[in-house]
């Protein structure tokens, strides 16, 4: 008895709802409109805050005392925010335990995979210099594990004598002080400045 009576309660109501509202059918279309508004509102927030945070990663630069200053979490942090700068909306940091040699990864434009190790030197140049075990480690997952259409490393410091021939070996790249400075302070993409990069892996409007 008392479902029936809780039903006809709720039959009730709901034809006293749909009666109210019929005759104020202004309410229907006041709530109809508000919520378009509600709704237009919130994609144009959403499109300036879009478009704030591309002008803000466009405008990104850095010094290269600001990098040496960095910790090296936050310069593999910096190397992703400048591979985005230059349109690699994916670019990611994965440094970290178990990153396999990988401390970024991004995919160009042009379609191309890259994955960067980073090296950071507190010192600078004056800091111990990126050794070729450094290389072989990133080299030996790359391609296999993450599959690299680029493979680089970067550093704030220097490279040893031995690391530019391994590195035209393993058709590997890398970015010394003097071009990370150029690449930082600049508005070129890191691919016009690293010479012998791979051709597009697809076909782009930017191909």
């Amino acid at each position: 008895m008392a479902v029936l009576i809780a039903g006809a309660a709720a039959l009730w109501l709901l034809l006293a709802v749909v009666n109210w509202l019929l005759v104020h059918g202004w309410v229907l279309l006041v709530l109809a409109l508000s919520a378009v508004g509600a709704g237009l509102a919130f994609v144009r927030q959403r499109r300036r805050r879009a478009r704030w945070q591309d002008v803000q990663r466009q405008a990104l630069r850095y010094e290269i005392a600001q990098i040496d200053g960095l910790h090296h979490r936050d310069f593999e942090y910096a190397v992703r925010d400048l591979m985005r700068r230059d349109g690699c909306a994916d670019a990611r940091q994965i440094g970290g335990a178990g990153d396999n040699g990988a401390d970024v990864l991004a995919t160009d434009p042009l379609g191309r995979k890259w994955v960067i190790q980073c090296k950071h030197r507190r010192n600078g140049a004056q800091g111990s210099p990126v050794g070729t075990p450094d290389l072989q480690r990133v080299n030996g997952t790359a391609r296999q594990l993450y599959g690299a259409n680029v493979v680089l490393v970067v550093t704030n410091g220097r490279f040893s004598v031995r690391c530019a021939p391994l590195a035209r070996q393993l058709h590997m790249h890398l970015v010394d002080r003097r071009v990370l400075a150029d690449w930082a302070a600049g508005s070129r993409p890191l691919w016009e400045l690293v010479p012998k990069v791979p051709p597009p892996s697809r076909s782009t409007p930017l191909s």
